[in-house]
């Protein structure tokens, strides 16, 4: 405890920091807490995992004082940061007794405009905060910290002016601090207008590149999902993420799943803030074994114990990639992320290569077992999940298509022949048991 002890925390906080067994301070904490007790405005490059809510936290405990209005705001992307965010503050400042409350969309907004007049810490999604602006049920005049968390992931979904004008409503004399995973030309445009002298930092990422194990099948379309069933059922793992890029294929493939006898739950933007909280309760405690989602559940949550990472769907930015690997690999455990490409995953698999530096390893298809499909119902001309011309059954039986990744064109669709320069086999991948 004694180098937590040496960053200025108060005791109060570090008492419960030895409460939960936390042993040494992480790197981002190292470098931000005494900035942030100082008074600094400070921009974190900090990734999901690295201790950067303690970090800010010690910040807002030791600064706010108990029936002195809202004196902090931190504003996160998502409602289930939100919760996290505010849910560790009050964990951090139990001997402190603070009233810190979250405020987010999706739920009524009659209990938050009570909670409001009595907070003194305001944990919120830009949406709803904009709400109680217009509504005048929130007061932020007596604001004195000012935190962006997930500050790229905000503006990455459109929060722009929304920040902006939330901002505006602070007092200009306060402290600022930004913590985002990649400091975009956009974030320091931001940090320019509106932060006074930042102090920059960062931390190195907390996934252990070493613990980390990348590798990517190239299936044919209709052999996609099978070939998932078949992973998740051959491993022995810990917890699983596997992402899709829409809520349409995450509630698909989690379906599939279930009828399949896999333990698994989707979770995205489309459904209620209860549900969305019930199932992360349920996946953080190990009742179900497969969370099936959307990116909205790769940054900022504090999910403990992944063991891999299936991008079922390939990331549409190379960012979003490392957010979703970056579940998994963390605090010394080992970890593995994989990639099932099919044709229309070309495009951006091929992004990711370039853009992310990462050795991202091809393994050869195994034989599948065949896999009955529960289709929904279709829009006109729609696809869904089952690759080309949607496809009764995932293990339909056929030859390779067009020869895949890496034989397609000119040494390659990537231009990379790591499969030995092979064009293609007509090998039956689907229908064998």
């Amino acid at each position: 405890m004694e180098r937590f002890r040496k960053l200025g925390i108060h005791e109060d906080i570090v008492k419960v920091i030895e409460e939960e067994k936390f042993e040494e301070p992480s790197e981002i904490q190292e470098k931000t807490i005494p900035l942030i007790l100082a008074g600094k405005d400070v921009i974190a490059g900090s990734a999901t995992g690295s201790g950067k809510t303690l970090a800010f936290g010690a910040g807002i405990i030791q600064n706010t004082k108990p029936g002195h209005g809202i004196q902090t705001l931190v504003l996160v992307p998502t409602r289930e940061l939100a919760e996290q965010v505010s849910r560790e503050l009050r964990k951090f400042s139990k001997h402190n007794a603070l009233k810190i409350i979250a405020v987010y969309g999706g739920v009524s907004i009659g209990p938050q405009m009570g909670s409001l007049e009595y907070a003194e810490v305001v944990v919120g999604t830009p949406g709803r905060i904009i709400d109680h602006i217009e509504r005048r049920t929130i007061d932020l005049n007596n604001v004195k910290i000012l935190v962006l968390d997930e500050a790229d992931r905000m503006l990455d979904m459109g929060f722009r002016d929304d920040v902006e004008k939330i901002i505006r409503k602070c007092p200009t004399n306060r402290q600022t601090m930004l913590f985002s995973a990649t400091i975009s030309h956009d974030i320091s445009h931001l940090a320019r207008k509106y932060m006074i002298s930042p102090v920059e930092v960062s931390a190195e990422q907390y996934v252990d590149p070493s613990k980390l194990t990348q590798i990517y099948y190239d299936t044919p379309d209709n052999m996609k999902f099978a070939l998932l069933v078949h992973l998740l059922k051959e491993e022995h793992p810990g917890l699983i993420m596997v992402f899709c890029n829409t809520q349409r294929n995450t509630d698909f493939v989690a379906k599939n799943l279930q009828n399949c006898g896999i333990n698994a739950v989707a979770i995205h933007g489309g459904l209620s803030q209860d549900k969305r909280t019930r199932i992360m309760r349920m996946f953080n405690a190990k009742q179900v074994g497969v969370l099936v989602c959307t990116d909205v559940a790769a940054r900022g949550l504090d999910i403990k114990g992944i063991s891999h990472v299936y991008n079922y769907d390939t990331a549409n930015e190379s960012d979003n990639y490392v957010h979703r690997i970056g579940r998994t690999a963390r605090a010394g455990k080992d970890g593995k992320a994989i990639s099932i490409i099919a044709s229309r995953d070309y495009d951006n698999f091929s992004m990711i290569l370039k853009r992310s530096g990462f050795e991202i390893r091809r393994e050869e298809m195994p034989l599948v077992e065949r896999v009955n499909l529960i289709i929904p119902e279709r829009r006109e001309g729609g696809r869904f999940g089952g690759g080309r011309g949607g496809g009764r059954f995932s293990g339909r039986s056929g030859g390779r298509s067009s020869g895949g990744y890496g034989g397609r064109r000119e040494g390659g669709r990537f231009g990379r022949r790591d499969d030995g320069g092979n064009r293609g086999r007509g090998r039956s991948w689907g229908g064998r048991r």
